[in-house]
């Protein structure tokens, strides 16, 4: 079966950074999107960051536009988020998810596959 395993989070001081990766598998993981998506304690989950099946185009939430940047590498079936000038409202949970298609999307609801979640809490 597929399996999204992330890694990375932690307590971090605002403006520090953070590397999250996600090990794929049960699935061919260069034919999919993925994405990476947070949720805040009494928040939705909100969408974050995505990267297309081979890796050429990306696409971010407003929030996070320059300050986090989302690769992949399919030969190791990962995808990662680098998270810089982290700030306190960064703090979530956070998820990597397998979409049902390669190009990238926004939408949760294009996600079949979740990771179980990885903790960043950023203080001030």
């Amino acid at each position: 079966q597929v399996q999204l395993v992330e890694s990375g989070g932690g307590l971090v001081q605002a403006g520090g950074s953070l590397r999250l990766s996600c090990a794929a598998s049960g699935r061919t993981f260069s034919s999919y999107a993925m994405g990476w998506f947070r949720q805040a304690p009494g928040r939705e989950r909100e969408f974050v960051a995505a990267i297309n099946n081979s890796g050429w185009s990306t696409n971010y939430a407003s929030s996070v536009k320059g300050r986090f940047t989302i690769s992949r590498d399919n030969a190791k079936n990962t995808v990662y988020l680098q998270m810089n000038s982290l700030r306190p409202e960064d703090t979530a949970v956070y998820y990597c998810a397998s979409a049902t298609v390669g190009f990238t999307t926004t939408s949760a609801t294009n996600y079949k596959y979740w990771g179980q979640g990885t903790q960043v809490t950023v203080s001030s």
